[in-house]
């Protein structure tokens, strides 16, 4: 299927994000079929949600940090995006700063800082990574930016946009299961690795290993059976040109462009598995 390069311009998120979708929205556009209900259980920096124009969505991720900010701007839009500014100045943009700030969100239990504090750390951190440690604490080192950008327009998009939608903390499979005639879902798991180097699946204290590909393949070709279309991007290789057998498959070459070295981002080949409703 050929995409059309004269689309406007994508809206894009305001978190950084490891994998995040805006280079390749008119690619999964052209797939996705029309629905009344978009259903993202892994939905990152909503790339897809902010980009298409369905009725209602239902979001999920598995990482609490990241659905209580969602939440948090949804619930208070521009006053939500005032008091997260106040962490974006000269003062707070040093070594010590940040890892003061860092230690602060990992024994916090007030939401509302929590969150404009993972904004912060996003922003601030290295390379924009989300990883956690075997303890559950985010450890991303300082990012040593100039003067991070503060996507207050970013923001105010996606605050405007969340009216239609419904962000929960859950697993994928809990939230596939919410699926109902007239849906559709995308899904843009951790990505089966080209090398260990390349493993991303510690973005939450949950990994993301073979058997949980394995139970997404399952589940999206069951899910079709039922009348429900399901998209799954991932890595092409042999282990998801075995996972997506019953799929229909569209590979393409992407340049990855979160690597230690600029001089290493190469382009790898991606896949886009195609589970069509089954009338």
């Amino acid at each position: 299927m050929s995409v059309n390069t004269n689309q406007p311009k994508a809206n894009r998120p305001f978190l950084k994000w490891a994998g995040g979708k805006v280079r390749l929205v008119d690619r999964i556009k052209a797939i996705l079929p029309e629905g009344n209900r978009l259903i993202e259980p892994f939905v990152g920096s909503g790339a897809v949600f902010l980009n298409t124009d369905y009725k209602h969505y239902l979001l999920g991720d598995i990482n609490p940090d990241l659905i209580n900010l969602y939440n948090c701007l949804k619930q208070e839009g521009e006053g939500f995006i005032d008091y997260a500014e106040a962490w974006f100045c000269e003062k707070e943009n040093d070594k010590d700063a940040y890892y003061h700030w860092r230690d602060t969100f990992n024994q916090s239990h007030d939401t509302r800082q929590k969150s404009a504090l993972f904004l912060y750390l996003n922003r601030h951190g290295y390379n924009g990574l989300c990883r956690y440690n075997s303890s559950g604490k985010l450890n991303v080192p300082f990012g040593s930016y100039k003067k991070p950008y503060f996507p207050r327009i970013e923001m105010l998009n996606f605050a405007k946009k969340s009216k239609k939608a419904t962000f929960v903390c859950c697993s994928f499979e809990d939230l596939m299961d919410r699926a109902r005639k007239n849906n559709v879902i995308y899904c843009d798991p951790p990505y089966v690795p080209l090398s260990d180097s390349a493993n991303f699946t510690n973005y939450a204290k949950q990994g993301f290993g073979l058997d949980s590909q394995m139970q997404l393949a399952v589940k999206a070709n069951k899910l079709s059976q039922r009348g429900i279309s399901v998209l799954i991007s991932n890595h092409e290789n042999a282990v998801t040109r075995e996972l997506y057998q019953h799929a229909s498959i569209s590979r393409f070459p992407v340049k990855r462009l979160i690597s230690c070295k600029g001089s290493s981002r190469k382009d790898v080949i991606e896949l886009l598995a195609f589970y069509s409703a089954k009338k």
